[in-house]
Parts: C-alpha cells; sequence; structure tokens
C-alpha cells in the first residue's frame, strides 16, 4: 500500500467508529456547561465581572487547553485499540515499513485531533455567544482573536492527539494508555512544577494559553514550538518501539 491508502485506511478507522462522535458529545455538554455559566454565573458580590472585558470573555472560551487534554485521550484509544483488537496486524502485514504506517496511523490520529479541538473551541464559542445576551454583556472579542482561538485549538488538538498516539503506541494497553496520557497531560505537570517553579512557563496547560492569546510568558513562537515538543517524544518513543518490539 502507498501512503495515501495507508492513511485512507486509518481514517476510515476513525470515522466508521462511534469513538468520534463521543468525543463530539463530550465537546457539546463542556460547550454547554461554559454557555450556563454565562448565563447564571456570577462572582462572590453577585456581579458577572468575570465576562465584563474582551480578555475575560476569551480566557473564558479559549479552548486549547482542553483540546490538549481531550485529543491526548483520543490518540491514546485509536491507538491502543488497534493493539486490543488486533487490527495492527492486518495493518502492519500490508505495510512492511513500520515507520511508514505509523506516520499514517499518527497523521489521521492528528487530523482527528484537529478536528476535535476545532469543534470544541467553535461549540465552546458559539455557547457563550449564545448565552451573552442574557447578561448586560455583548460579545466583545474582535474576530481576529476569535480566529486564535480556534487556530491554537486545533493546533493543540492535534499535538495532543499525537500525543496520545504515541503513549498508546508505546503502552498497546487502552486502559494503561489513557491512565499514562492523564498522567502526562493532568497529573504530572502540577508535580513537576512543584519540584521546579521555572517549568511553570512550559507545561501544556501553560503553553496552550499563550499560544490562544490569553497569557504572553513564553511567545508564541516558543509556545508552539515546546507543544510540538511535547507530542514529538511520545511519537519518536512510539517509533522506536515499533521496530524493537514484535507487533503482538
Amino acid at each position: 500500500m502507498n501512503s495515501t491508502d495507508l492513511l485512507r485506511s486509518e481514517l476510515r478507522k476513525l470515522t466508521t467508529t462511534r469513538m468520534p462522535l463521543s468525543f463530539l458529545a463530550v465537546l457539546t455538554v463542556l460547550a454547554a456547561i461554559n454557555g450556563t455559566a454565562v448565563a447564571i454565573g456570577t462572582d462572590m458580590d453577585g456581579s458577572k465581572t468575570f465576562i465584563s472585558t474582551a480578555a475575560d470573555q476569551i480566557s473564558l472560551f479559549a479552548f486549547a487547553g482542553n483540546a490538549l487534554m481531550i485529543a491526548g485521550l483520543f490518540g491514546a484509544i485509536a491507538a491502543a485499540r488497534e493493539f486490543g483488537h488486533n487490527t495492527v496486524i492486518a495493518t502492519y502485514l500490508a505495510a512492511p515499513r513500520r515507520s511508514k504506517a505509523l506516520l499514517a496511523q499518527m497523521t489521521a490520529i492528528g487530523l482527528g485531533g484537529a478536528v476535535l479541538g476545532l469543534a470544541g473551541a467553535g461549540l465552546t464559542i458559539g455557547a457563550v455567544a449564545i448565552s451573552l445576551p442574557m447578561t448586560n454583556y455583548g460579545f466583545l472579542a474582535s474576530l481576529g482573536e476569535v480566529a486564535q482561538v480556534l487556530v491554537a485549538s486545533s493546533f493543540a488538538g492535534a499535538a495532543g492527539a499525537i500525543l496520545g498516539g504515541g503513549i498508546g503506541n508505546v503502552i498497546r494497553n487502552t486502559g494503561g494508555a489513557v491512565t499514562a496520557a492523564v498522567v502526562t497531560l493532568i497529573i504530572a505537570p502540577p508535580l513537576i512544577i512543584q519540584l521546579a517553579s521555572g517549568t511553570a512557563s512550559w507545561v501544556p496547560s501553560a503553553l496552550a494559553l499563550v499560544v490562544s492569546g490569553v497569557a504572553d510568558t513564553t511567545g508564541v513562537v516558543s509556545a508552539i514550538l515546546a507543544i510540538a515538543s511535547w507530542a514529538a517524544v511520545p511519537a519518536l518513543l512510539a517509533l522506536w518501539s515499533i521496530h524493537r518490539q514484535d507487533i503482538v
């Protein structure tokens, strides 16, 4: 099989199961929660200053951090379940050059993560926009700021999915891969910050805020490269793993 056929096959695997729909349902619920918070939520003094400025509203619907985590789980499940269901055998028989097959899989997973990130951001922005007329505030974010949030969420989703996909190919067990993704993206970063406070700007959640335009601790370009590095490490480990270990 050539690269195009392999990519088409991997995309078919992702789109012919209920998993993407399950993740889209989660994104819809999260968007509804954000919309409800805008409509009925208040600060401690009963005011709604948490949506009173453009910066406040952007920080509310900046979805890149969530995109990293959700797409990370998506990638981990998508890759690890191949080993659980033994579909990976057919994949590598059809493409004896394992690196070529892995590239197709990671590309498909990355595209899926990008779509999830974009959808999550779009749904959240839409929910906030719909809820704002119920308050005394209008939609204050500019078109450029909204576009940055959407692009950042899509990029973060792709990176998170590749990170999770790399973990899934290394661990090869769905439960273990999901656990490792949660540890990597949610549990480990705060612990790392506690041990070395200077790393606070370089954990995925902080980098996602920079790419979304909410913070500016590292610079957007540096944040993009750092997020890409977080994704590249498990992806490279997966490449090493498929060449050094038997598929089953």
